[in-house]
C-alpha cells in the first residue's frame, strides 16, 4: 500500500467480539461440564525467532538458547521458545484486517463458560510441564478440558469456586509438547463470606 492508499477494513478484537463474557448458573449446571473440551484453538502465526527475542530482550535473558541459532539448532532444532511465552502464542492479535470470509474468530476460554455465580475471577494456581522443546517454526494448537469444579468455598476475597482446566498443548505433528493444569477462582468482589 503506497501514500494516499486506502487502508483495508478493520477487525478489532474486544471483549466483546470474542465472547469473554461470563456464563451464570448454579454449581449443580457447572458439575454438568465437567469433562467438557473446548474447540481445538491454533495459534495465528508459528513460533517466531523474532519474538523470542523481543521476549527474552525485554526480561534482559541472556539464555543462548534465545539468542545463538547455530548453538540452539545444534542443541534443540531451532530458537527455543522461553517457557514463560507458552500461552502467548495462542493469544490473537488485538487487530488484524478484515479477510473477506474470514470466519477466524477468538474462542473463550472454556473456563470462562463454566456457568457458575460470581462477576469475576483470579488466577489462583498454574502448573505446567514441558514434555518436548518449542523451537523457531512450531505452530502449536491448544485443546483446553474442564477437569473440576470446587463446592462453594469462602475466601478473603469472597465466596466463589475453584475451576481447574488442563491445556494439551500440540505442534503441528501432532506431538504433545506441554500440559498446563491452570485453577481460577470466581467469585463476586466484596459479596459477604
Amino acid at each position: 500500500m503506497g501514500f494516499g492508499a486506502e487502508p483495508p477494513p478493520a477487525r478489532h478484537v474486544s471483549g466483546t467480539d470474542v465472547g469473554y463474557r461470563l456464563v451464570f448458573g448454579t454449581y449443580e449446571d457447572a458439575l454438568r461440564m465437567v469433562g467438557a473440551k473446548g474447540e481445538a484453538r491454533t495459534a495465528p502465526n508459528p513460533v517466531s525467532g523474532a519474538r523470542i527475542q523481543l521476549f527474552a530482550a525485554m526480561v534482559h535473558d541472556g539464555n543462548r538458547s534465545y539468542w545463538d541459532a547455530e548453538f540452539a539448532r545444534q542443541r534443540w532444532g531451532g530458537l527455543l521458545a522461553p517457557p514463560a511465552l507458552l500461552m502467548g502464542w495462542l493469544i490473537p492479535p488485538p487487530w488484524e484486517p478484515a479477510e473477506q470470509g474470514s470466519d477466524r474468530r477468538p474462542v473463550a476460554s472454556v473456563a470462562l463458560r463454566v456457568p457458575l455465580p460470581g462477576t469475576t475471577f483470579i488466577n489462583a494456581a498454574n502448573d505446567v510441564e514441558f514434555l518436548q522443546p518449542i523451537v523457531e517454526g512450531d505452530l502449536l494448537t491448544v485443546v483446553e478440558e474442564l477437569v473440576s469444579v470446587s463446592p462453594e468455598k469462602r475466601t478473603r476475597l469472597g465466596v466463589g469456586h475453584f475451576v481447574e482446566t488442563l491445556e494439551t498443548y500440540r505442534r503441528q505433528d501432532g506431538a504433545v509438547v506441554a500440559t498446563c493444569r491452570n485453577t481460577l477462582f470466581r467469585f463476586t468482589p466484596g459479596a459477604p463470606s
